[in-house]
């Protein structure tokens, strides 16, 4: 079920939630206030942008402007709090609702566009990680999705347990939360046994 106002509220919190995350990852690498603005953008406009391009859609950003609220929020907080230290548990738990939301956000878009099952979960996905994976490579850091925490497989999963709720019920609230759920259990878990995917060598 694609129900639009959902979308935007969720994009709403993702957009907070990962600004936030990408303003204090570049603030511990030292770049200036115009440098946590770019970061703290492209983490939190990355993925929606991404999703809806790939179905033929403007940005979310472009439909809804104020988005960028959200953003100038996170980076006047992060400048406040004047917090340079490597980010800690609590950002990474704040990542990870943002990993959720986005996640739900991008599945239940995609969606009601009634494509192929399996396509609408790596939408999911690429929704879910996007800005994150830009974040790091533009502060120069080992990609957190490629190597560490199973954030991809989190993503993946949340969205196929969305999808698949999804076509059983018409309570989109059940989806959702069993979507948000799995994605929020899986990284958390990886996050606290230090699961990793296989790695050769």
């Amino acid at each position: 079920m694609h129900f639009a106002p959902l979308v935007t509220t969720f994009d709403l919190i993702a957009t907070f939630a990962f600004a936030l995350v990408g303003a204090r990852v570049a603030a511990s690498k030292g770049l200036d206030y115009g440098g946590i603005a770019l970061i703290a953008a492209v983490s939190s406009l990355s993925g929606g942008t991404f999703r809806n391009l790939f179905l033929g859609q403007l940005p979310p950003w472009i439909q809804h402007p104020w988005l960028f609220a959200s953003i100038l929020l996170a980076v006047l907080l992060t400048i406040a709090i004047k917090s340079t230290e490597p980010v800690g548990r609590f950002v990474l738990s704040l990542d990870t609702f943002g990993l959720a939301v986005a996640t739900v956000s991008s599945a239940n878009f995609a969606a009601g566009f009634h494509i192929n099952f399996f396509v609408a979960a790596i939408l999911g996905l690429i929704g879910g990680v996007t800005g994150g994976l830009l974040r790091d490579l533009l502060c120069q850091i080992p990609p957190v999705l490629l190597h560490r925490e199973t954030i991809g497989t989190s993503c993946l999963l949340g969205a196929l347990v969305y999808l698949g709720v999804d076509r059983l019920t018409t309570v989109v609230a059940i989806s959702v939360l069993a979507s948000g759920l799995v994605t929020v259990f899986v990284r958390e878990l990886s996050i606290k046994f230090d699961w990793n995917l296989p790695a050769i060598g």
